[in-house]
């Protein structure tokens, strides 16, 4: 009897949580296809494609779209490059004036973002680097980098450099120590980091906006001024068209991640 209602109460929780999962894509694609949906409506009383047909009718859909994965890749890979030796001394290393970076690196995460572009707005345009996608990429990493560090930073301190010195000791090239005890070692973080990373760039409209001037185009740039807007299921078709980009290259990375890990 016990064992029945423990089966019963997982089975309940289970479903209540891919429920809870799913049902924000499956109102989100009802809204999306809904021509007529009033409150207390279950359902939507009537259906259309005129929120599609907006949404791909937009002239600048197929540039964004390319514009924001490229610039997410390329700020998956330079947090990698700043985020793998940063997060390494800092769990490893002990030096004065430790805590005081460690704070430094999470300011840009409890600073408001528009007084942190604002200010490197200016920096920006004297470097040339205002109005131009290397400028936007830049400037997409104040806001993943710190959580980069601090994600690594745990998997190393998990990890431990044991390994790694076993491994020196038997005359392992540095490269071949990442490649054969690091990376599958911290393979978890690796993967958080290239998620969250991609997830917070192709989301930035302020930044994008401030340091790209208008002139780098990416899928925020078209789709917040929808949801200002009361055209709901506009909105709600932007809305999946963000996730259909986020899970389709989240599973790209997690392809590559696997057979590389299987190749180690």
């Amino acid at each position: 009897m016990k064992s029945f209602i423990r089966r019963t109460m997982k089975i309940t929780v289970l479903t209540l949580i891919v429920v809870g999962l799913l049902a924000p894509f499956l109102i989100l694609g009802m809204s999306s296809f809904a021509h007529e949906w009033r409150w207390p409506q279950l359902l939507p009383a009537s259906f259309s494609l005129r929120a599609w047909t907006v949404v791909f009718q937009d002239s600048q859909l197929w540039e964004a779209l390319f514009v924001t994965a490229v610039i997410g890749m390329l700020v998956i890979v330079l947090n990698f490059l700043l985020g793998l030796p940063a997060g390494r001394a800092l769990a490893y290393e002990e030096f004065k004036g430790k805590s005081l970076i460690e704070t430094l690196l999470l300011l840009p995460i409890l600073v408001p973002s528009l007084a942190i572009g604002m200010g490197l707005l200016f920096t920006a345009i004297r470097l040339g680097m205002a109005d131009h996608w290397i400028g936007v990429v830049l400037i997409h990493l104040v806001p993943t980098l710190p959580y980069t560090i601090r994600i690594l930073r745990a998997g190393y301190e998990n990890i431990g450099w044991k390994y790694e010195e076993a491994a020196r000791n038997l005359g392992a090239s540095p490269f071949t120590v990442f490649k054969t005890v690091t990376f599958p070692l911290l393979f978890p973080s690796i993967r958080a980091v290239a998620a969250l990373s991609f997830v917070i760039s192709i989301s930035q409209y302020v930044l994008t906006a401030l340091i790209g001037g208008g002139q780098v185009i990416t899928l925020a740039m078209i789709y917040y001024p929808y949801v200002s807007g009361a055209d709901r299921p506009v909105t709600a078709a932007f809305s999946l068209l963000f996730i259909v980009l986020t899970i389709a290259l989240l599973l790209m990375f997690e392809s590559l991640f696997l057979r590389s890990r299987k190749k180690v």
